[in-house]
């Protein structure tokens, strides 16, 4: 029988750019923290592991790329991790230790034989100590398509758990219609949107989510000040006159009828905890159900492609 309420907890947090090993030790501390109040659900921000680059050009202009910035991008993807690899399953460990399901952004380094393309990548770890899958970003947004690769569908990742159905969408392929229509399609109870964007207007793409999905929408963010970033970054002087906060925050808990269960939080890092009440969800399907009762079949129809897509097969 499934559960009628779930703690979750939502980190909102930035490690030291490009120190994936501090990026793990918060993990621990943060997801342990949550752990001793109740958390059955952690969530960490978008590209957590080792960090989103906000601000950074990479020596990028149109036409060229600087001898620099391939330098600053270089530990850019050397502390990048694989999926499954080590560094999963020291986060698979600290999932176990706190007995809770942890969802985490990370940059993930995609190749065999030493490759280099990343991708925007969001995990799941059970509280067995299992790994239980991965999402990869379908659409990197602006600048971002030059840091990380397009993911496919064969990573729309929904996970089975005692209080629901989880998975997520990172950032702005929320804006994305048909993608989320193939969440809704998947069931996701409790849909996760880890993201870079601190405006208003991401409040209200939360509350429309909730709204339309009929589902709980579980937003963490980061808050990043400069004190984050190496100095001797040779691009650091593309954050060098931006304010000391370059993104606030914003993290926040929706219900399934756009009600805040956790109101934003700005301007500090903190853990923000939600106690979300389980059949509201199916309360709420009453009057609108967008994949059932209040789908039109006969009219629209979405097909999707959960084939892995390569460039080179070998038979």
């Amino acid at each position: 029988m499934q559960q009628k309420q779930v703690r979750v907890a939502v980190v909102q947090a930035a490690p030291q750019l490009f120190d994936t090993g501090g990026a793990l030790a918060r993990i621990a501390e943060l997801t342990q923290a949550a752990a001793l109040q109740g958390a059955q659900l952690v969530v960490f921000p978008e590209a957590f592991v080792p960090g989103y680059p906000r601000g950074l050009s990479f020596g990028t202009r149109v036409g060229s790329r600087s001898g620099e910035g391939r330098s600053d991008w270089q530990r850019y993807a050397d502390s990048a991790i694989t999926v499954p690899g080590p560094e999963i399953a020291q986060m698979a460990e600290i999932a176990r230790e706190a007995q809770a399901y942890l969802v985490v952004g990370v940059v993930e380094r995609e190749g065999e034989f030493g490759g280099t393309t990343l991708y925007n990548s969001l995990v799941y770890l059970g509280p067995d100590g299992a790994y239980l899958g991965k999402h990869r970003k379908l659409m990197p947004t602006g600048a971002e398509r030059l840091l990380w690769g397009q993911g496919d569908g064969s990573t729309l990742t929904v996970i089975d758990t005692p209080f629901g159905r989880v998975g997520g969408l990172i950032c702005w392929e929320n804006y994305m219609p048909l993608a989320r229509m193939a969440m809704y399609a998947k069931g996701v109870d409790i849909m996760l949107t880890p993201t870079a964007d601190a405006r208003d207007t991401w409040q209200s793409t939360l509350r429309h989510i909730a709204c339309e999905g009929r589902c709980y929408v579980v937003s963490s963010n980061q808050y990043v000040t400069k004190a984050s970033y190496p100095a001797d970054l040779a691009c650091y002087a593309d954050i060098a006159g931006d304010d000391d906060v370059l993104c606030r925050g914003g993290s926040a808990v929706v219900d399934p009828l756009g009600a805040y269960v956790a109101e934003p939080l700005y301007g500090a890092e903190g853990l923000l905890f939600a106690d979300l009440h389980l059949p509201l969800i199916r309360q709420s399907r009453y009057d609108l159900d967008v994949v059932g009762h209040y789908s039109r079949p006969d009219v629209f129809q979405l097909t999707v492609n959960e084939q892995p897509q390569v460039g080179v097969r070998f038979r």
